[in-house]
């Protein structure tokens, strides 16, 4: 495949839930040859079962050894999380690394890349339109991104190299790249993304408190099924996204 000779050698994931697995799958069962994916995760226990279940060939207990020597970094966390992200990986990360993220909100994030990385380190955002209602490692899935569209957002300075190598990534994770500006990139997936989750957890809610939920229940089928969907996400993710993208 054109370009996978020049993906990274050392790619490292921070936080290895459903994203972050799907990613470090997918980047291993591309069998590149001298590639090391390697992860992070401050939930005890979770580097661990990545290990196992091939998402990473290693999950470290220190960020700075996760970080050390890599050529791209992968964050992979909650929105609000990239941000501590980012500033603790900022004195860590070597000239010319690419860092990345997979938020579902990219204006937030591209300012805080901007304000924390240095100039010797480009940032390209991304987000991959792919997911599932499910989260953690254990849902995690090396065909989750077959087919889907993946934005991709540069932030100023990124320099053409970087952004070159996360296209390669890009197209080894089966998905489809798609250049935005991050404020258009948040309006649009207010509405066709975010939203929907608002709704879906509306409809739980009202639903669920209400008295005659145990005998409403009862008649619930496929279509409260469809809409009430999303709201078994991840909440933390639901809040993030909410608190990052209120004018969307």
């Amino acid at each position: 495949m054109h370009g996978r000779e020049e993906v990274v050698n050392k790619i490292a994931i921070i936080g290895l839930g459903l994203m972050g697995g799907s990613i470090g799958m997918a980047l291993k069962q591309a069998n590149l040859k001298g590639l090391e994916v390697v992860g992070y995760d401050a939930e005890h226990g979770v580097g661990r079962r990545a290990v196992k279940l091939g998402a990473v060939d290693k999950a470290l207990w220190r960020l700075p050894d996760a970080i050390e020597g890599a050529g791209m970094v992968i964050i992979a966390t909650p929105v609000l999380s990239i941000r501590e992200s980012i500033e603790t990986i900022a004195d860590m990360v070597s000239p010319g690394c690419v860092v990345t993220d997979t938020g579902s909100t990219k204006e937030a994030v591209i300012d805080w890349a901007e304000q924390y990385l240095p100039k010797e380190v480009s940032f390209v955002g991304g987000h991959p339109m792919a997911g599932m209602e499910v989260s953690g490692i254990d849902n995690a899935d090396p065909k989750l991104f077959q087919g889907a569209r993946y934005v991709v957002i540069p932030a100023k300075g990124a320099d053409e190299t970087a952004v070159k190598a996360v296209l390669d990534v890009v197209e080894l994770l089966g998905a489809r790249p798609y250049f935005m500006h991050a404020q258009e990139h948040d309006s649009y997936v207010a509405a066709v993304s975010h939203l929907p989750i608002l709704l879906s957890a509306a409809l739980v809610s009202a639903t669920s408190k209400s008295p005659t939920w145990r005998d409403m229940s009862k008649l619930a089928a496929t279509g409260f099924r469809d809409v009430s969907r999303l709201a078994g996400g991840d909440p933390v993710m639901s809040l993030d996204i909410c608190l990052t993208n209120r004018e969307g």
